[in-house]
């Protein structure tokens, strides 16, 4: 449908929103896009990151722009977990069915590369130009280098919050009457470093894997990059006995290591000044409602649902907001109130979806994976799916290597969650798990479900 072109600014220039501009942009939109903070490209990386995992919804929406295989020249796919528990030989878990991958991508990477494209498409970017204020009826924003001091003011007909988390598009929807909003911090806080590549260059580990070290309350985590290099997040509770609170010196730091990831500590490099020097990161949910003023403003990504990174969901979201939002502007052309209003409407419950999903693997990653139990459970899920696949997809797959809603992936994943803790209760489970009773009991309770 044709358009009238309109005057959009988006504020935030990290992935969702170079995105944005590179789609806006391709209908012929006029784009600037201002951030507060230094143009990443030139500056160092900070040390504060968790590698990226694209998946379907992520690549969809690239496709869908023109640049899947740009971006792909920056992503390693990785088809398995590695799971690495102590004194137990490296276990390797499928994601999917045969070539089913998620892809690691450096977030430092991948966002300079996407504002390289945006601006290449017309795109604008002011830097350093931290906005102030808002006014939501007149798509005003007003910038300034103090908040106290002289100000410039910018007229648009719409305007995309892409800020992030704390968002002061948002800030400033808040204000507003019956706008709900809530954020929960995880007592669980990460922090960044690196496994180099070997002296030729090539990976200390199995470059197609996603590589755990589960311990219950804390874990650890490895993602490759394309120059041999491992980024390693360790997830510790902030406070208690086993925290960040209890790691005050090199000494400590070695200690932790050598008890609890004897067969990584000493490839990670600079392990005790990396410890101390890269920050301490918290994350959060953020949860609110509407996502739009009239026909004006809308948030987008992180700003309207922020989730913690234990589905590697996050981007992907943010992704398929972008994507959703085309498609209706394909569908209602200048509407843009219509847009707004559908796009809130199918997003929401889908933001909140993925936000239970993310907290609740967590739990699985951390505490479940390494369990005898666990593993039988997905043993019998990825036999029983083999074997019936038009009647049991994991829920894994549902989230990851698929574009159907994240709501329906969650109703559907409580169903099977719920058969399963009956199958795992029946006698001699480990023994019969792929007897024809155990299958013809999981039909049964499909049938009833």
């Amino acid at each position: 449908m044709q358009t009238t072109i309109k005057n959009i600014a988006i504020i935030g220039s990290g992935l969702v929103g170079s995105l944005l501009a590179i789609f806006l942009k391709k209908r012929g939109h006029q784009v600037t896009v201002f951030d507060r903070r230094q143009d990443v490209r030139t500056v160092e990386f900070s040390g504060r990151s968790i590698n990226l995992a694209m998946s379907n919804r992520g690549w969809h929406a690239l496709e869908k722009v023109g640049i899947e295989k740009e971006i792909r020249k920056l992503a390693l796919p990785l088809d398995k977990r590695a799971m690495h528990v102590n004194d137990k030989p490296i276990y390797y878990q499928k994601y999917g069915k045969e070539g089913e991958a998620i892809y690691s991508i450096s977030r430092g990477i991948l966002n300079r590369r996407m504002i390289d494209l945006a601006e290449e498409a017309g795109a604008i970017f002011k830097f350093e130009e931290k906005v102030w204020d808002i006014d939501l009826p007149e798509a005003k924003i007003y910038t300034g280098e103090t908040e106290k001091g002289e100000w410039q003011e910018y007229n648009f007909d719409h305007v995309f919050g892409a800020d992030g988390a704390f968002s002061r598009v948002r800030h400033k929807m808040q204000r507003q009457s019956r706008f709900d909003y809530s954020q929960e911090f995880i007592d669980v806080g990460y922090k960044e470093l690196t496994i180099p590549a070997n002296p030729d260059g090539s990976h200390k580990l199995d470059n197609a894997s996603f590589h755990i070290w589960p311990r219950g309350e804390f874990m650890l985590i490895a993602m490759p990059n394309l120059n041999g290099s491992f980024t390693c997040t360790l997830f510790l509770p902030f406070e208690g006995e086993i925290s960040f609170e209890n790691i005050k010196t090199e000494k400590q730091a070695e200690d932790f290591f050598t008890t609890w990831f004897p067969d990584i500590k000493d490839s990670i490099s600079n392990l005790k000044r990396d410890f101390f020097n890269h920050p301490t990161s918290a994350m959060v949910t953020i949860k609110c409602y509407p996502w739009t003023y009239w026909d004006k403003v809308a948030l987008i990504g992180d700003a309207a649902h922020a989730i913690v990174p234990f589905y590697g969901q996050g981007m992907n979201a943010g992704f398929e907001d972008i994507s959703v939002l085309d498609d209706l502007m394909d569908a209602h052309g200048d509407n843009w109130e219509k847009i707004f209003e559908e796009y809130q409407t199918l997003r929401k419950p889908n933001g909140d979806a993925i936000a239970e999903l993310s907290y609740r693997n967590f739990i699985e990653m951390s505490n479940k994976t390494a369990s005898p139990e666990f593993l039988l459970r997905k043993k019998i899920e990825k036999h029983f799916a083999e074997k019936y696949p038009d009647k049991w997809i994991p829920l894994y797959s549902r989230v990851t290597f698929s574009d159907k809603p994240y709501a329906e992936a969650l109703a559907i994943g409580d169903t099977q969650r719920g058969i399963m803790d009956e199958v795992m209760q029946q006698k001699n489970i480990a023994q019969e798990w792929n007897s024809p009773e155990i299958e013809k009991m999981i039909l049964e309770l499909l049938k009833t479900s």
